[in-house]
């Protein structure tokens, strides 16, 4: 009887924890959020891939975090891009519209997209049937975020 109540105060607690965020960060944060579940799970995939086929070196797993840390850079610029464009919309009333965010979402999707695919690779290099219409689904995503 106890381990019921364990979980269902677990899962009480992990709806709390996602209200809570979802109230705080909105459809946004919660974009973010997947952004970066997909790097940290691209990172590990690969890292493993090259693990099971011998080829794990410690250059290439540092390569890859520079690489994220590019990604990272990229989406900061992205967002301070959408800050100054609403300020500037803000300021100039004459044009009569309301702008929030454009370019992070964007640019956001498409990282996501291009993460999610990379992952799909790294699971056919462990040896994993990925099916040819999801790997053609992402790229399709991916190319759409780029239009």
């Amino acid at each position: 009887m106890e381990n019921d109540n364990l979980f269902l105060w677990c899962k009480a607690v992990v709806v709390a924890a996602a209200g809570a965020f979802g109230a705080a960060f909105g459809w946004l944060g919660w974009l973010i959020l997947a952004w970066v579940v997909c790097m940290v799970l691209d990172w590990i995939s690969g890292s493993a891939a090259a693990a099971a086929k011998g080829q794990w070196s410690s250059a290439t797993a540092r390569a890859g975090i520079w690489h994220k840390g590019g990604m990272i850079l990229v989406v900061t610029v992205a967002a301070v891009t959408d800050c100054v464009l609403g300020v500037a919309v803000e300021h100039l009333p004459a044009l009569d519209i309301e702008y929030t965010v454009l370019v992070l979402p964007v640019i956001l999707v498409w990282y996501i997209f291009t993460e999610l695919g990379s992952i799909a690779e790294n699971a056919t290099a462990m040896g994993a049937p990925v099916p040819a219409w999801l790997t053609k689904l992402l790229a399709a995503g991916r190319q759409a975020a780029e239009r």
